[in-house]
């Protein structure tokens, strides 16, 4: 782990069987990108336009293909398995959709699996895909590409965080620039599925949840460590902007949503306390508690509060009277890379 500054550019993909990328701008493209976490799924297929892109397709699915790593540091095959059923419906809607440029990445679970290279190669073989294992590196800056305009306004210093299935991104933004320069970054290796496992769920679920619940929260903690040592200090009107699952799932609990809503989170500026008081409310539920709660059910009531957790801790190194929310990072920052690369000005 390291302090980051010059992203190198990042390479591109063509899907399959999609025909050559011309130079004529007046023959708009469409373009795809898909995210391969540890925890989900996620393709966005979109269109550039005057206003940035318009989103043509898009599709989520929770794969855990992270399931059982922590303990065997290999991805197993029923996760596998449920990742290719989920990315063979990607290919097909590059297809259906005609898309002409498109890159594929993976993250956290596949760089720490000893068979990630063999999961990549299996990828290609069934679905097409190129399936390229990015660098934590490469993960921030597309995370910041994709959702950094989102950030308060000011000309404080701001962070960027993505909290993942296997590991949380950590990027310290230069104060006052439109186009974001990356100051420093830090992965750590906790995510909401890491986390869970190493905590272990029955003490999770236990009498004593609320004790577990500090010890992954100080488990994060100490994982910034080095990272802390990066930031400025004592500074003044710092911002905060996060981009995951984690941040939109608790931003719709404060909302009180009856069910999840793109348009009403994300952009949304929620006081930091409040977001302190919902992380507490959901780590002394239950597992039944959790999930009736509507933005989260239970798909997400056994992970959720390890999400609690590494936010708690962010905010602990990173006090911001507002949280900024953003349904957008990976797969954003991947279409904007691609259409800058042809020439588009977003």
């Amino acid at each position: 782990m390291a302090q980051y500054a010059a992203p190198a550019p990042a390479p591109a993909y063509g899907g399959a069987g999609a025909p050559p990328v011309s130079g004529n701008r007046s023959q708009r493209h469409t373009y795809g990108a898909i995210d391969l976490g540890t925890n989900n799924c996620r393709l966005l297929i979109a269109r550039p336009d005057e206003a940035g892109f318009t989103v043509l397709d898009a599709f989520s699915r929770i794969v855990r293909l992270g399931e059982g790593l922590g303990q065997t540091g290999r991805l197993s095959t029923e996760a596998m398995d449920r990742a290719v059923a989920a990315l063979a419906v990607c290919a097909d809607k590059l297809r259906r959709r005609h898309v002409s440029l498109s890159r594929s990445v993976a993250t956290e679970a596949c760089r720490r699996a000893e068979n990630g290279r063999e999961f990549a190669e299996r990828v290609r073989n069934e679905t097409g895909l190129a399936l390229d294992i990015i660098p934590p590196q490469e993960e921030a800056r597309l995370a910041v590409l994709g959702c950094h305009k989102l950030l308060e306004p000011g000309d404080g210093p701001a962070l960027i965080f993505d909290i993942g299935g296997g590991s949380t991104e950590l990027v310290l933004i230069e104060p006052g620039d439109d186009n974001p320069r990356i100051r420093a970054w830090w992965s750590a290796p906790w995510g909401v599925v890491s986390l869970t496992e190493t905590e272990g769920r029955a003490a999770i679920e236990g009498e004593g949840r609320v004790a577990a619940y500090a010890r992954m929260r100080e488990r994060v903690y100490r994982s910034f460590a080095r990272f802390i040592e990066m930031l400025p200090k004592d500074p003044q009107n710092i911002r905060l902007l996060g981009t995951s699952g984690t941040v939109t799932t608790l931003a719709s609990v404060h909302l009180a949503l009856p069910s999840y809503d793109r348009r009403a989170v994300d952009g949304l500026h929620v006081p930091s306390e409040a977001m302190r008081r919902i992380n507490t409310m959901i780590a002394e539920m239950d597992f039944g508690e959790r999930a009736a709660l509507p933005c989260i059910g239970p798909d997400r009531a056994d992970m959720v509060v390890a999400g609690c957790a590494i936010l708690d801790a962010i905010l602990d190194i990173w006090p911001a009277e507002m949280l900024g929310i953003a349904d957008r990072g990976i797969r954003e920052g991947i279409l904007r890379s691609l259409m800058a690369r042809d020439g588009y000005v977003l």
